[in-house]
């Protein structure tokens, strides 16, 4: 009997060794074009495949539309209770649409809840009329905000990504990962949104479901948008939260939507299982001695960081405070006086500069006579 505990024991043991080395590795169907997932507040890419191939996105066009919207919310130029009208032109869109009709007003809430849950098309083309003048305008801002996000693999025709007209719109994996961690770390508020899995608009006469089942069947998701044609395919870009930690999953070019939501779900998981954040607060430094100053302290800046590693790394990074020998005046809020390095093994993972935290100006031989009076009468 004790020699079958023991076998069974080591046993055990070993197939926890191979789950353990199962955890840092993660593979997805093959028949899938390219992927990425990437951590959001760090934008460390934890696994990629072909993610630069320019693909076409089909409905996670939307990504940028809503981004847009936002942009324009926080500018002041629109509120959620703002109504939008529908043209002609917004109202004959085809695909996913809520029927808007020539004419009839939603607001911008009922329009974001349509675009995030329903992908409308129809509400897509309403808004970029409403914030734009027009989808052209519109698209030119767009194609303007990808550039400056660095999206080099990207160009937009439309705002809804129907492609049967379009002969020059795509996207690349990496470029939907950008463009959905910007939207989600500016803006979470979005997540409101794209998180539920029904709702209605119209009053309630007028229901929607999400699009993104991952949202009521896998634990943590949050987000953000699917999409599918003929020509693209199923794509993805699956937002989750667990344990603090945001992750953003994109899949392009998937065969059919259960291989496309398993790819997403598999490497969620992976990210989740394998990874974890670690986050060192920004810290003040008090009472440093400063030459020369007319104080005698000054107060430095550590900032903060936050890096993404695997769990079992998690525990032996490193951080060190290195400060000049020799601080003078004057010294101006923001310059260096210092530096913070933080290792893993030896090796450095990332340094940061120490700063002042305030002006001190170099002090004036009359105020160093005066400083000196004081200390003689205070004697």
């Amino acid at each position: 009997m004790n020699r079958i505990v023991c076998i069974i024991s080591i046993i055990t043991v070993m197939l926890s060794l191979v789950s353990l080395e199962i955890s840092a590795e993660v593979s997805i169907d093959e028949s899938i074009a390219s992927a990425i997932l990437i951590e959001s507040t760090t934008g460390q890419v934890l696994y990629e495949r072909n993610a630069d191939e320019q693909h076409i996105p089909a409905s996670v066009t939307k990504v940028m539309t809503m981004l847009l919207i936002m942009e324009s919310i926080e500018k002041g130029n629109l509120s959620y209770d703002d109504m939008v009208t529908a043209s002609a032109y917004a109202a004959s869109m085809g695909g996913s649409q809520v029927y808007l009709k020539e004419g009839e007003q939603f607001s911008v809430t009922d329009m974001l809840k349509s675009i995030t849950m329903a992908s409308a098309n129809d509400a897509c083309v309403a808004m970029a009329e409403h914030i734009a003048g027009s989808e052209d305008a519109f698209v030119v801002m767009m194609n303007d905000k990808a550039k400056q996000l660095g999206m080099v693999n990207t160009n937009f025709q439309n705002t809804n990504g129907l492609d049967d007209t379009v002969t020059d719109h795509y996207t690349s994996a990496r470029d939907i990962a950008i463009m959905s961690r910007e939207l989600i770390n500016r803006f979470p508020e979005i997540l409101d949104y794209t998180s539920v899995w029904m709702d209605t608009v119209r009053n309630g006469s007028f229901g929607l479901t999400n699009t993104n089942r991952l949202v009521r069947f896998y634990r943590g998701a949050n987000g953000l948008k699917t999409g599918s044609t003929s020509k693209a395919g199923f794509c993805i870009s699956a937002t989750a939260k667990r344990d603090g930690m945001q992750l953003i999953s994109v899949i392009m070019k998937a065969p059919n939507r259960d291989i496309r939501n398993e790819a997403a779900k598999r490497l969620l998981d992976y990210g989740f299982g394998a990874y974890g954040t670690l986050t060192y607060d920004s810290e003040v430094l008090t009472d440093n001695y400063i030459k020369g100053g007319v104080c005698d302290t000054v107060d430095f800046y550590i900032p903060s960081y936050t890096t993404v590693l695997l769990k079992d790394k998690l525990s032996s990074v490193q951080r060190t405070v290195i400060l000049n020998d020799d601080v003078r005046a004057p010294l101006y809020k923001g310059d260096a006086v210092g530096e913070v390095k933080f290792t893993l093994d030896g090796e450095t993972i990332h340094k940061d500069k120490i700063v002042a935290n305030c002006d001190i100006n170099k002090i004036t031989y009359f105020g160093l006579i005066s400083r000196m009076f004081k200390s003689f009468v205070l004697a």
